[in-house]
């Protein structure tokens, strides 16, 4: 078994427990250190678009998810234990589930946006 940063696997864990913003501290710490690499960049970016999303920001969310959906794309199949087959189908959907009409709704008003496809990550090796 490969053995990755602490903070990658606690990633896997805050994601599945929809804590997306400790994702993005964590995944930033690790980018900071290594900042050409895009997968980790690209994570991150997946995580603050669905942050972005539960509170309003849906251009934020919109833009996040589709520079992950580019940054990972040269990491696929699948890399660093991930596969990356089963997080596309997610990030396209995410992206079809965006209203393309709305850029920020008032907190009281979020409850109405479409629900986003659920995701567990989970390490292949």
């Amino acid at each position: 078994m490969t053995d990755y940063p602490d903070e990658y696997y606690e990633f896997f864990v805050k994601f599945n427990e929809g804590d997306y913003y400790t994702c993005h501290d964590l995944l930033e710490d690790m980018w900071m250190t290594d900042k050409g690499n895009l997968f980790l960049k690209g994570l991150l970016q997946m995580s603050v678009a669905i942050y972005h999303y539960s509170y309003g920001n849906v251009k934020g969310a919109r833009l996040m998810m589709q520079a992950a959906h580019d940054y990972l794309q040269t990491y696929r199949p699948v890399y660093w234990g991930l596969d990356l087959e089963k997080v596309y189908p997610f990030i396209e959907e995410c992206l079809g589930t965006f209203p393309a009409e709305i850029d920020r709704l008032p907190y009281e008003e979020i409850a109405g946006l479409p629900e986003l496809p659920v995701l567990y990550l989970y390490l292949e090796d």
